[in-house]
């Protein structure tokens, strides 16, 4: 969420961050203009909220001087007037709240400002590569798609998931089973053996406040599992991580703080139909590993540079080739600032797929859930900046080995580092 008080000192800056996220300028202009002109009625409304409050007690104490002086008719003329004022307070109130909550509902639906160094572009296809790492494999046959793949082995039944749950879900079994919890476990123990990350076993479950504070609500409540009333399953572990430090002043002693938690994810897709239908790239429930950082803005970037390092290095350690990407400002997330995407190679699909993504939200995700932190030499506290990262989603982690990692006969070798939680076993056969 954005600060009033910057929109108000420097409208053209929003009107700007607006722009190049697409938003025609005069229509940015009128969002903005509106925004100022509901704060000042806000910041009227207070003022004049104020003075009445301040006349009705200074006409209460003047009623019983005006009795003790003998001036009745004063008396009853300062009565009078206090008794309006009672009617005029609470109707001054209840305008002023009525503005307050038009400006938090307007703030809220409005995204992050890009920082100056994202590209400016439409969609995906004016995103920035800026490094690789590896080559794609060479194969003496034509490489298969992982639900080619896992049907085969019978191991992958997304028939059987249908009958449970419907569609854009995946029963795995046996062997490929195995590899998706040996792949999480990998992915996590990585992070925390050798990245300094905290390992957090949070809820699965949240309430409306946590997702409005990561921003999923309320402009995103369609893509969101709702699970009764007031609470959301969560589309990933960034929400309940970052909300750990929601309402809270921290010092900054404790700062950069570096969580990281292995959980189921659910998403509606609701934006998805007739993409990725079959497979498992885009499904309703999945496993992801997610890193979390807490930090001050002054290091803010260097922690996404960082952040960014550690998703690569698991990917790095699978031998997984794969190319990162800067977001344009046309497919930026809507609380972040910027984003590098991670997008692995899958030479089934003949395609580069997104596996992981690396945003700073700035202070956008902090002001929402009113996180601060109190630097050493400052009186008043400072809002933090918020981080977050995949590293990586299991599920596609999976789909990517199988591609890359598949033979001509339909096993699958097991990759070196995995081997270990695979219990020794080298390949997966039928």
């Amino acid at each position: 969420m954005h600060d009033i008080k910057w929109i108000r000192e420097e409208p053209r800056g929003l009107v700007d961050a607006l722009v190049r996220r697409g938003t025609i300028e005069a229509e940015a202009q009128a969002l903005v203009d509106g925004l100022i002109a509901l704060d000042e009625r806000r910041r009227s409304g207070i003022g004049k909220l104020e003075e009445l409050q301040a006349r009705r007690n200074a006409a209460s104490k003047e009623i019983g001087a005006a009795k003790k002086d003998g001036q009745n008719d004063r008396a009853e003329a300062l009565m009078a007037e206090v008794a309006a004022l009672k009617t005029d307070i609470p109707a001054l109130e209840e305008d002023v709240k009525a503005a307050e909550a038009e400006l938090f509902e307007k703030l809220s639906a409005i995204p992050n400002a890009p920082l100056a160094e994202v590209p400016f572009g439409k969609d995906e296809h004016d995103n920035v590569e800026f490094t690789r790492f590896g080559e794609k494999r060479a194969y003496a046959f034509t490489p298969k798609q992982h639900f080619e793949i896992g049907e085969a082995l019978g191991q992958m039944d997304f028939e059987a998931a249908a009958k449970l749950s419907g569609a854009r879900f995946v029963v795995l079994k046996n062997r490929l089973a195995r590899l998706e919890r040996a792949i999480g476990q990998f992915f996590i123990d990585t992070h925390t053996t050798e990245h300094g990350y905290t390992e957090v076993a949070p809820p699965v479950l949240v309430r409306d406040e946590a997702m409005f504070g990561t921003a999923q609500l309320p402009k995103f409540r369609e893509d969101q599992f709702p699970a009764g009333e007031g609470f959301w399953l969560i589309p990933t572990a960034e929400v309940p991580l970052t909300n750990l430090v929601a309402q809270s002043i921290l010092s900054e002693e404790e700062l950069p703080l570096r969580l990281t938690a292995l959980t189921p994810c659910f998403r509606a897709e609701a934006g998805a139909a007739g993409r990725d239908t079959r497979g498992m790239i885009r499904q309703h429930q999945f496993n992801k590993v997610e890193m979390v950082s807490i930090t001050t803005p002054e290091k803010s970037l260097e922690e996404q540079e960082r952040m960014l390092a550690c998703a690569q290095a698991v990917l790095k350690k699978l031998d997984l080739h794969h190319r990162v990407v800067t977001l344009c400002t046309g497919d930026m997330g809507f609380a972040s600032a910027r984003t590098f995407d991670i997008e692995v190679w899958l030479p089934g699909q003949d395609a580069y797929r997104e596996i992981s993504s690396v945003s700073t939200c700035s202070d956008f995700q902090a002001r929402r859930m009113n996180a601060r932190y109190r630097p050493k030499d400052a009186k008043s506290p400072r809002f933090v900046h918020t981080l977050n990262g995949s590293g990586v989603a299991v599920g596609r982690a999976m789909v990517a080995i199988l591609e890359n990692y598949q033979n001509e006969d339909g096993s699958v070798t097991v990759p070196d580092v995995l081997v270990p939680y695979m219990g020794g076993l080298t390949k997966i056969e039928r």
